[in-house]
């Protein structure tokens, strides 16, 4: 017997090297009508189906709106005064930075009204995604009450769970370090 499929307001996955049709195929597993790109620079010269252009016109086609979200990209880089010393990795430390900002408040608020109750995700181009700030992104929203589901590329999709060393203030989410 399977387990029931996660019951998810948004999704997470990473375009990978994904022919254009498997990566549908994995949207269309999960219902999902809406796409929210989260990297950082919204092109890729090895997977050019994944080129903003490209990819928003291919989805269209096939009946999913796609949104590029700047305020929500990786490639961050951390602050000198971090809290977020929990993280060893510094983009994910930057990443973490960056969460504190109004920038990112704004971005993560236009995201949930951009999904809108609507199947979504939010797409990088990380395979997995506790390789990708999308483990963070999927924080941020968990803390605000969103479910959050991973896309893996076997069709499956995994609940989020809030990351261990994570610390919740009135809906703000950090990461200190060990004292």
């Amino acid at each position: 017997m399977t387990a029931p499929a996660p019951s998810c307001a948004i999704y997470t996955i990473g375009h990978s090297t994904h022919p254009a049709e498997q990566f549908l195929a994995l949207l269309n597993a999960h219902g999902i009508r809406r796409l929210a790109d989260v990297r950082t620079v919204p092109r890729s010269r090895r997977h050019p189906h994944f080129s903003r252009e490209a990819l928003d016109a291919f989805l269209h086609e096939h009946g999913v709106v796609y949104r590029h979200f700047a305020a929500l990209g990786g490639l961050r880089k951390p602050r000198a005064d971090s809290v977020n010393t929990g993280w060893r990795h510094p983009g994910f430390r930057g990443y973490a930075d960056h969460m504190q900002t109004a920038e990112f408040r704004q971005g993560i608020e236009e995201l949930v009204t951009f999904a809108g109750g609507q199947p979504t995700s939010v797409m990088c181009a990380e395979a997995v995604w506790w390789q990708c700030h999308r483990q963070l992104l999927a924080d941020a929203l968990l803390v605000r009450g969103v479910p959050v589901c991973h896309i893996l590329p076997v069709r499956e999709a995994k609940a989020h769970h809030l990351s261990d060393f994570a610390r919740v203030d009135h809906g703000t989410v950090t990461y200190p370090g060990l004292l």
